[in-house]
């Protein structure tokens, strides 16, 4: 078969943990299920590169407060919803307990969960399947994974791990690789911290940077976008490190020293969006001109679900460097460099600035309005003469629900 062929090609999607770093945003949902852009999720990404990369056989790993990402998934990704997947498949694949002493487990990390899952790749209906690819849910990119999978096939590797150049600020915060001149992984390292961090510094001129760039990012960071040749990865789970629970403190590192790992370098924009902060900031960063990354590329579009939302009305307001998503009200409002999620009510004189609304998941009629202030409570929306604008981001942070009577709120805003 040719090495572009996807459907020699499974991926998986791991839904993540409980996204204890994310919370309040994860109190209710899993991770791949927090809102991105005004009218997407997050889980929405990974699904739309494997689609536009021509990928038709996606698994999604779930445990943490899984309900809205698998009602999600079905009303997205189903056959009805306009995506096409010809004869592959989307499925579920919840945690779940099984026969045995080892199925009493739910899943331990990220390598645990695939290896409870591990009879898919020895379906007889996967047969064809020579490389599974790894992916995270909580990422905001695009790629065309076919491109990863031709390099990863003719380099002749048995892992390919997706990297990019890190800074010395954010650089704990990842996997990080030190390679030959070839792309050969030789060492990996999962967040290190303080001595060993600097141990992981390398020249990355390696990756094609300039000697400045270099300078400014002097280390190779993983994505947490893996490729493996299937029967190696089989092998891993079930046979050479049958007690390993995570690929990137456990898989990786030991797997450089027996196995040919190849770094793949994706020079394009990427964001983890594992913390408040990323999640705003990037949130932010959609309104720019242009943005860093684009929900508006209709060659390689975010597919989501249907939701069949009205129009947004917006009547005697003044929106500058915004996203309004569908289905909102907005009335005689100043809106300035924010994100404003579907089914938003912003009632008269509202001034947003640099703010992040994520929406409601429901309308209240007007007598339902009406009825709640006869009785003293507040509506859902943002109320009249309302102020909300970013002052300084700092470590204590304004985090507030979508229902305000008149008031100021400055510092970070995520409503």
């Amino acid at each position: 078969m040719e090495k572009r062929d996807a459907r020699t090609v499974a991926a998986v999607i791991l839904g993540g943990g409980a996204g204890t770093r994310l919370y309040p945003l994860t109190k209710q949902r899993a991770k791949p299920a927090v809102p991105i852009g005004g009218a997407y999720r997050l889980i929405d990404v990974p699904m739309s590169n494997c689609i536009n990369s021509g990928i038709n056989k996606v698994y999604i790993l779930t445990q943490y407060n899984s309900a809205s990402l698998n009602r999600h998934l079905a009303r997205a990704y189903n056959y009805g919803s306009g995506v096409t997947f010809g004869d592959g498949c989307v499925e579920v694949l919840a945690a779940t307990q099984t026969p045995g002493e080892a199925g009493k487990r739910w899943f331990q990390g990220t390598a645990d969960a695939v290896r409870q899952f591990h009879w898919l790749f020895e379906d007889p209906r996967n047969k064809v399947i020579e490389d599974v690819l790894i992916l995270s849910g909580d990422h905001l990119y695009r790629m065309d994974y076919m491109d990863f999978v031709q390099n990863h096939r003719q380099s002749g590797a048995d892992i390919t791990i997706s990297c990019l150049p890190m800074d010395d600020s954010r650089a704990s915060d990842f996997g990080l690789m030190k390679i030959n001149n070839e792309g050969r992984v030789l060492s990996f390292s999962e967040k290190p911290k303080g001595k060993d961090l600097k141990a992981m510094a390398v020249d990355t001129t390696v990756l094609g940077l300039s000697k400045q760039e270099a300078e400014e990012k002097p280390y190779i960071a993983s994505m947490g976008v893996y490729l493996f040749k299937k029967e190696i990865l089989l092998n891993l789970l079930r046979w050479r490190f049958p007690t390993a629970n995570d690929f990137g403190s456990e898989i990786i590192p030991a797997s450089a020293n027996e196995q040919f790992l190849k770094a793949y370098l994706f020079n394009d924009y990427w964001e983890d969006i594992g913390t408040i902060r990323s999640f705003f900031e990037a949130n932010l960063a959609l309104t720019a001109h242009p943005p860093m990354f684009s929900f508006y590329d209709a060659t390689k579009p975010i597919y989501t679900s249907r939701r069949n939302l009205p129009p947004s009305k917006i009547d005697d307001s003044k929106i500058v460097d915004s996203i309004i998503s569908h289905g909102s009200f907005i009335t005689s409002s100043f809106i300035e460099h924010s994100v404003v999620g579907i089914r938003s009510r912003i009632n008269a004189n509202v001034h947003l600035k640099d703010t992040m609304m994520l929406g409601a998941d429901f309308y209240e009629t007007d007598a339902e309005v009406a009825s709640l202030l006869a009785e003293g409570r507040v509506p859902v929306g943002i109320g009249e003469n309302t102020k909300i604008k970013y002052e300084q981001l700092k470590p204590i942070c304004h985090i507030v629900e979508t229902k305000y009577d008149s008031s100021t709120i400055s510092r970070f805003s995520l409503l």
